[in-house]
């Protein structure tokens, strides 16, 4: 999958890093994805949306289960119909989804902290270039008589 153009599901999906984000990058999601889609685009800021996607996806997951949890809780449901088995599937789901979920937001974050400032990525780095001198003393500096003379062969 190419980060650009990214999961579209996960992509238009409101997720609970994207303040973070957007203050980490300076621009808005949406941005940040056609931006991602450029050939100059950042690593930094094409792993920060796959996990942001990847974040998406177990987010959505945690609320189907919660949302399944509460439907098969609901007070006007038919006892009859209330599963223990399912109940503990559906918790061992919840469990990977949020596992899932807090290790994505994990790596976000560090990504986030880690990363210099807005206004410090837009500028390419520049290295001095550095020369070194020196000075021989005059007698160093004469070569010898017969410096880089080839010899002759013998016969």
């Amino acid at each position: 999958m190419a980060i650009g153009k990214g999961n579209p599901m996960s992509r238009g999906k409101a997720c609970t890093v994207d303040a973070d984000l957007q203050k980490g990058f300076g621009n808005p999601v949406p941005e940040l994805y056609e931006a991602a889609a450029g050939d100059d685009a950042s690593p930094a800021l094409a792993r920060a949306l796959e996990l942001r996607s990847f974040l998406a996806l177990a987010e959505e997951q945690v609320a189907r289960v919660r949302d399944r949890v509460h439907a098969d809780m609901d007070p006007d449901r038919d006892m009859g119909e209330l599963s223990a088995d399912k109940l503990r599937f559906d918790a061992q789901w919840l469990e990977a989804a949020l596992e899932a979920r807090d290790g994505y937001r994990a790596a976000l974050g560090e990504l986030l902290r880690t990363m210099p400032p807005p206004a410090q990525q837009a500028r390419p780095v520049r290295t001095a270039q550095l020369r070194a001198t020196a000075t021989l003393p005059l007698s160093a500096a004469r070569a010898p008589p017969r410096a880089g003379a080839a010899r002759a062969r013998r016969p």
